[in-house]
């Protein structure tokens, strides 16, 4: 089986990683840091905003059955592309909305969708998301690993919003 990488963020990530699993072609997903400055970053660093990381989803998928494009469609869905730096309650540069690609197809695939999404109004304002080449991706604590299902009540801010499709 032939697997692809996809480094994305768009909030607190216990919610992206609970929601984005679910899909089919999904192998594995996890959460941690990406798109900063500072090496080997904690959770009580990034949360100041003082290292540049965003609170991102590693995910590795199957591109037989999902593709990289339908992924970053979901990805949409599931947060609000419209806010700098903040989703729901949670609010600072790592909560941003990002990008962080692989690949020069994966840039352009990016790339071409929000050119797409630019055309609608199926969102409440501009879209605000960073399309980034990918730098490391810093594991996250354990703690946060599969949050949401260790701590089935646990918060979340991410649903899916279906009115926000593509026509």
């Amino acid at each position: 089986m032939t697997t692809e990488r996809a480094i994305l963020a768009g909030g607190c990530f216990w919610g992206m990683e609970e929601l984005i699993r679910e899909l089919p072609g999904v192998i594995d997903t996890e959460v941690g840091y990406t798109g900063g400055h500072a090496e080997n970053p904690t959770y009580d660093r990034v949360k100041t905003d003082s290292t540049g990381h965003a609170e991102g989803i590693e995910v590795i998928f199957d591109p037989s059955k999902i593709s990289y494009r339908k992924l970053l469609e979901f990805f949409f869905q599931i947060h609000d592309p419209t806010t700098a730096g903040r989703q729901g309650n949670d609010i600072g540069l790592s909560y941003r909305s990002a990008i962080f690609y692989l690949t020069p197809e994966q840039k352009k695939t990016a790339e071409d969708l929000l050119a797409e999404m630019a055309k609608t109004s199926i969102w409440p304002g501009p879209v605000v998301t960073e399309v980034t080449a990918a730098t490391t991706f810093y594991p996250a604590e354990g703690y946060h690993q599969d949050y949401l299902q260790k701590n089935r009540g646990g918060y979340t801010c991410h649903f899916l919003r279906k009115n926000w499709v593509l026509p």
